[in-house]
Formats: C-alpha cells, sequence, structure tokens
C-alpha cells in the first residue's frame, strides 16, 4: 500500500483543481479542498473525493493574511500538509482583459494587481507556509505550481496573467534550490488549452476548431492529464525532477 500523504490543493472546486484533488484521493491521498468564493463547486469536489478524511478550506488568496490561514486549516482538518498543488489562479475571462492599446490605465493597475496577488503572490505565500511547516517537522515535501503555456508564448491581450505565470515558474525554480536541502521539491507545469468547465462553450463554439488545430493532435487536453503529470510531479519517484517546468500542450507550443 502507497503511503497516504496531506494534500492541499487550491483553487479545486472545479476543472484542473477538482481533477487533482480527485487524482490524489483515488491513490488514496487525503486532500484539502480549497476554494475562494464557489463554496457549493467545491462541496461537490468533496462529494466525488475517493475514501475519506478530506475537508473543505475556504480562503481569498487575493488577500495577504488568508495563505496562513488556508495552511493552518488544511494542517488542522488533515493533521498535516506534506504536498501543495499551487493551482488556483485568476484566469482570463472576457471581464478581465487588458490588451494595452484599449484598456485604460486604471484598469490596467487593477488586471495587473489582482492578477499577480492572486497567481504569484498567493501561490509565494502559500509554499513559505507550507514550506515552514515540513521543515518544522522535519519533513519531505512537493510542491507543484501550475503555470501555463501562455507564460512562454505571451498573452496579449492578458499580459499580466502571462507574467504572472512566468513568475510562478521562477519562483518555482528558486524554491527548488532553497528547499532541496530539506528533501522537498518543487515543480512547475505548463499547459496549453485545457477543456474545463470553463472553458466548455469556447470548445463547443465558433472558437473550437481552431483551438483543437493548435496541437498537430487535432484536439485539446484534459483536465485528467494535467492531474496525471500533477500526482507523478508529487511522487517519490519525481524528487530528481525538481526545478522543471513540464509542458503539457500536446506540441502546441515548443520551446528550443
Amino acid at each position: 500500500m502507497p503511503e497516504v500523504r496531506r494534500v492541499l490543493v487550491t483553487g479545486a472546486s472545479r476543472g484542473i483543481g477538482r481533477s487533482v484533488a480527485r487524482a490524489f484521493a483515488a491513490r488514496g491521498d487525503r486532500v484539502a479542498v480549497h476554494y475562494a468564493t464557489r463554496r457549493s463547486d467545491a462541496e461537490e469536489t468533496l462529494r466525488l473525493l475517493a475514501g475519506d478524511g478530506h475537508a473543505l478550506v475556504p480562503g481569498d488568496l487575493g488577500e495577504p493574511e488568508a495563505a496562513p490561514a488556508i495552511v493552518e486549516a488544511a494542517v488542522r482538518a488533515l493533521g498535516g500538509v506534506d504536498v501543495l498543488v499551487n493551482n488556483a489562479a485568476l484566469a482570463p475571462a472576457p471581464g478581465n482583459r487588458h490588451p494595452v492599446q484599449e484598456t485604460s490605465y486604471a484598469d490596467w493597475r487593477l488586471a495587473w494587481r489582482r492578477m499577480t496577488d492572486v497567481n504569484l503572490l498567493g501561490a509565494a505565500d502559500l509554499t513559505y507556509c507550507v514550506a515552514r511547516h515540513l521543515i518544522e517537522r522535519g519533513a519531505p515535501g512537493r510542491v507543484v505550481n501550475i503555470g501555463s503555456r501562455g507564460a512562454h508564448r505571451g498573452e496579449p491581450d492578458f499580459p499580466a496573467y502571462g507574467a504572472s505565470k512566468a513568475a510562478l515558474h521562477a519562483f518555482g525554480q528558486s524554491m527548488a534550490l532553497a528547499l532541496a536541502p530539506h528533501r522537498i521539491a518543487v515543480t512547475s507545469v505548463a499547459p496549453g488549452f485545457v477543456a474545463t468547465e470553463r472553458q466548455a462553450a469556447k470548445v463547443s463554439g465558433p472558437e473550437g476548431e481552431a483551438l483543437r488545430r493548435q496541437s498537430p493532435f487535432g484536439r485539446v487536453g484534459t483536465p485528467e492529464e494535467v492531474a496525471a503529470a500533477v500526482l507523478h510531479l508529487a511522487s517519490p519517484e519525481a524528487e530528481w525532477s525538481s526545478g522543471a517546468v513540464l509542458d503539457l500542450n500536446g506540441a502546441s507550443h515548443l520551446r528550443s
């Protein structure tokens, strides 16, 4: 039987986060399902998890005091945290589109502050809290960041999103160096377009064919494929991958 780990998955109310939570639970791990505002969706995630001993943990990562409270709640509910998955993010949407040539300065600043606060600073604060928890326990651990293909190819309509994800990748590599002496491995995944619930209308609508053509496989990615990669990177066998940024985009964007 594999060792049961305690896993905190942020932004787990739906989409990639829900699939990641389900993958860990199916392995036999106990999961803290974090959410910001979608409590009913988070409760559905909790209902879908195999096994027992899981928990709901609320908190808005855009608030500076949220991370310590989230980690404390997860530690209290699970008895500790061994794996952190930084998935929560403010994703591109019509309401936060901010191309430089069309956006007022006030809206530009708002988009940058909010996306940076959640996507980068929230993840950094959570990593700090979980790392200190692991170091104090003298226990090994794993941190997996959910980045984006947009960090590498650019996001002209959502530059704050692309920049925040690029910074998240770089932050993960810095933490890989800092935390390796404590047997804490830190990695990132960089998904391309993924067919989550939020993207269902795009996939089935007029944009769907163009999205599928981005990859030579002729399709888009699935949340389960991202979850499988996260599960591997969080495993004991993946310690030597620490510092890696794994592309998960079906060859839709290649880096040299």
